[in-house]
């Protein structure tokens, strides 16, 4: 039976994910990856980190008996905004600078003074640090070299898909995320091109995720163990995949993200571009998806393990690290003995878009346990989300299902203190990833599934469905109120200090 193989690279690893042609699940790998901060608020990752992952990850899957050379055709998804600068010969110019890199805030307050109603009207976003522009403009103001040497400009994704096939572009759904992209005519705009400080020439050639975009070539079979000349798929931004294999595919769905950054995503019938939320085409043609986002996550969890939990007897002996941190969570009641976590390891998006706030545990007194501060931390992420989704509320975009994704959503506690915080049933698709949508464009493209709707139809699970208790929702929403008036007191504390 041939395989599909769907490629995700999310802001700090790789996971793949093997399907076979009736969607059955057959296998899955993952790697981590590191980011490079070398000042606070940068963020930058090595390409070569990239390939690295996917090649362990393919060992890893051809390690449990997962025959890749049944592998029909894969597709890829990554992370958005980031851009991979390239020479003449495809090599990168330099490391590349990350959507959660927070260094470009002078570009972006020069931008929205100057360009903000024409990049708008014209992006439907307003001017970030997460966006390809500013980024680029730093560089053009601090490393012009980095650009003068730029002759190609690729994406993540789409960098390891050259790997593969030796064929260079990028999909539409991931040039939207550059800030210089027309969405109503779905083209390069050349005047915010040229701010950028990027040439048109880069620029690679536009197509559509499904669309099959060259065949693995003799050398990348050598290093991966993949099928000379099989199909490769172009994919798209991660957001737009893990969305679509969740199953939200229909307007009024919204999905509720716990990956290693998190969103509240609500699709539409058509765009609805508001100055606070990003939006994007969905991978179903004709519809489109808001997103107000945080920045940190289930990142959140892996700062405090990595921080935390390097000495910790039960890891050192072999334990789960994330089993010990759910269980201690576990330990602490709800609202985590009055400790408070605001996730702002990275600055903030929605709704505030600061890039000066910090991450902060309140509320600590003698008694608090390490329990307590793993469970504020879950308590804090979905705080968080809540926050974001209250712009979405604002705009008074219809829901009719919510579906909750991610890594931190295998957690039974973590979810359960989601839908406690939204006060609403929530279902969690199976597997419901960017690795298993990926999949399914890589199915899609290659015609085992009529359509992208087709094939959701044919392979999506729901895992189980999460029902708020009504005491507990009360509780959290009480919390939350508490949450955003820590936030409001301090957030005009950090500019001062990061102007130090």
């Amino acid at each position: 039976m041939r395989l599909l193989l769907g490629i995700d690279y999310g802001t700090g690893g790789c996971k793949t994910t093997v399907l076979d042609e009736t969607g059955a699940f057959v296998g899955e790998a993952s790697t981590e990856f590191p980011t490079h901060h070398e000042h606070p608020g940068w963020s930058e990752q090595d390409p070569q980190d990239w390939w690295n992952a996917l090649k362990a990850s393919l060992a890893k899957l051809a390690g449990k008996g997962v025959d890749l050379k049944s592998v029909a055709a894969c597709a890829l998804d990554g992370s958005t905004h980031n851009a991979v600068l390239l020479d003449g010969a495809y090599r990168p110019v330099r490391r590349t600078i990350m959507w959660t890199d927070q260094r470009s805030t002078a570009e972006c307050d020069a931008l929205r003074a100057g360009w903000g109603e024409r990049i708008f009207s014209t992006c439907y976003q307003m001017p970030a640090p997460t966006w390809t522009l500013p980024q680029m403009m730093w560089l053009k103001a601090n490393e012009p070299d980095a650009l003068a040497r730029t002759e190609h400009v690729l994406f993540v994704k789409d960098y390891v898909r050259y790997l593969l096939t030796g064929d260079a572009a990028t999909d539409y759904i991931e040039a939207q995320g550059t800030l210089f992209f027309d969405m109503k005519g779905m083209k390069w705009d050349e005047e915010l091109v040229r701010l950028s400080g990027l040439r048109m020439s880069a620029l690679p050639r536009l197509i559509k995720p499904a669309d099959v975009v060259g065949a693995v070539t003799a050398a990348a079979a050598a290093e991966t163990g993949l099928p000379e000349g099989m199909p490769v798929v172009c994919g798209s931004s991660d957001s737009a995949v893990e969305d679509y294999g969740a199953g939200a595919v229909e307007p009024g769905d919204l999905i509720i993200k716990l990956a290693t950054a998190g969103n509240v995503n609500s699709m539409t019938a058509e765009a609805h571009p508001h100055p606070k939320t990003l939006t994007y085409s969905h991978i179903v043609p004709g519809m489109w998806y808001s997103v107000s986002a945080t920045n940190a996550a289930a990142l959140c969890q892996r700062w405090w393990r990595d921080a935390f939990y390097g000495g910790d007897a039960a890891i050192a002996s072999g334990a789960n690290p994330w089993q010990v941190i759910n269980d201690e969570a576990a330990s602490s009641p709800v609202g985590s003995n009055g400790v408070f976590f605001h996730p702002y390891l990275q600055g903030e998006r929605c709704p505030y878009w600061d890039s000066n706030l910090r991450a902060s545990f309140t509320g600590v007194s003698i008694s608090s346990t390490r329990g307590d501060f793993a469970r504020a931390l879950m308590e804090g992420v979905a705080f968080s989300l809540r926050d974001c989704y209250r712009t979405l509320e604002e705009m008074r975009l219809p829901v009719k299902r919510i579906f909750l994704i991610g890594g931190g959503a295998r957690s039974k506690l973590w979810s359960e203190i989601v839908a406690n915080v939204f006060n609403c049933s929530v279902a969690v698709p199976t597997p419901g990833d960017a690795s298993f949508g990926a999949c399914l464009l890589a199915g899609t493209g290659i015609g085992i599934f009529a359509d992208v709707k087709d094939a959701v139809a044919k392979c999506l699970h729901v895992d189980r469905t999460i029902v708020p208790d009504p005491a507990t929702a009360a509780r959290y929403d009480h919390l939350f109120t508490c949450y955003r008036r820590i936030h409001d007191a301090l957030a005009p504390e950090y500019r001062p200090l990061r102007e130090k």
